[in-house]
């Protein structure tokens, strides 16, 4: 309880929008530290396990969960394949990444919520409009999973891990 009054509000304030900013390593490094404390586990002990038994999401689950909602909320801000063009492809439902090989712009929210959207499997994604059942789905899926970096997230056997 104590950790998600002092510690939880101030990390995920402005995390949709600052999650994947070069200073995320040191604030995920003071939320192990947070974990640490709270378990009684030494520094060199993982803290993953921890995460999970704990029920508390790493900072970068904690970015893709926001970054998920923020597509979820923001639906009319985004275009699907299929309204881009008319062939009828299996990624026809995924949203449509615009083309930017700018590192700055590949960082932003909006460019990085729809790759993360988009690697979701088809099964969340087609709750995506109702939003407080694809809340508590993809909340359960990061737990079980507890992400620590979007590499990890986007190289992770999605369809098979959710069934």
């Amino acid at each position: 309880m104590v950790y998600f009054s002092y510690f939880h509000s101030l990390l995920t304030y402005g995390i949709t929008f600052c999650g994947n900013s070069s200073h995320s390593n040191t604030i995920f490094k003071l939320q192990k530290r947070v974990i640490r404390i709270i378990t009684g586990i030494r520094k060199r002990d993982s803290c993953r396990e921890h995460f999970r038994t704990l029920k508390i999401l790493p900072l970068q689950s904690q970015c893709i969960l926001s970054l998920l909602l923020f597509v979820t909320d923001k639906k009319d801000h985004f275009r699907r394949n299929s309204e881009i063009h008319h062939i009828n492809t299996r990624n026809k439902s995924s949203l449509h990444q615009p083309i930017n090989n700018l590192p700055i712009y590949q960082k932003v929210a909006y460019y990085t919520g729809i790759k993360v959207f988009n690697s979701l499997p088809p099964q969340i994604k087609e709750l995506s409009h109702n939003r407080h059942h694809i809340k508590t789905i993809l909340k359960e899926f990061l737990h079980s999973h507890s992400f620590y970096t979007l590499d990890e997230y986007f190289n992770c056997k999605l369809y098979t891990a959710f069934s």
